[in-house]
């Protein structure tokens, strides 16, 4: 039986890749899917102040809206399924479970953006590439806008108009 990870994050990127798997469902039924929502941790001013219970059901309830949409596409689809949480660094995370579930693969859908911004660009998905030995599909999804696909992230873009502006003054 063929074990697929997906990493969703609530956005329209990670439903990209449910699709994508769900057309290889299709084909192949005999599949174990696993999603997994990891969430970032809280700051220690947060978890100081807030109980461990209200932290965790914040986690759990944030958890629960990512995986709203994949999981109503799962189930109007007919795949079985397993949600997985976790707390804490993605990239990391998501390489630890798919070894621990012995995955054949991570899907993973990702934003269209040039080499040149993925390169200063702190990428959940590079990071997974980097760190796991179980096999990638990074599944493309929504395109950026213009300025970013040219390579002017969209921070650089506004940063360099507000000099403009400023100098123009």
């Amino acid at each position: 039986m063929l074990k697929i990870l997906i990493p969703v994050d609530g956005s329209s990127n990670a439903r990209h890749a449910v699709r994508h798997v769900l057309r290889q469902f299709r084909c192949n039924p005999a599949m174990n899917i696993h999603l997994l929502n990891v969430q970032p941790p809280f700051s220690r001013n947060v978890t100081r102040f807030a109980g461990r219970a209200a932290v965790n059901a914040a986690h759990q309830e944030a958890s629960r809206e990512a995986l709203q949409a994949s999981r109503r596409m799962l189930d109007e689809a007919g795949a079985p399924y397993t949600v997985h949480y976790a707390v804490g660094d993605r990239a990391s995370l998501i390489a630890e479970a798919a070894q621990d579930l012995r995955c054949d693969h991570i899907v993973m859908g990702t934003t269209r953006k040039s080499s040149l911004i993925r390169t200063f660009e702190d990428s959940v998905t590079n990071k997974v590439l980097e760190l796991t030995t179980v096999p990638v599909v990074v599944i493309a999804g929504d395109p950026v806008s213009k300025a970013e696909r040219y390579g002017i992230p969209a921070g650089v873009g506004a940063g360099l108009a507000l000099l403009v502006a400023a100098a123009a003054e």
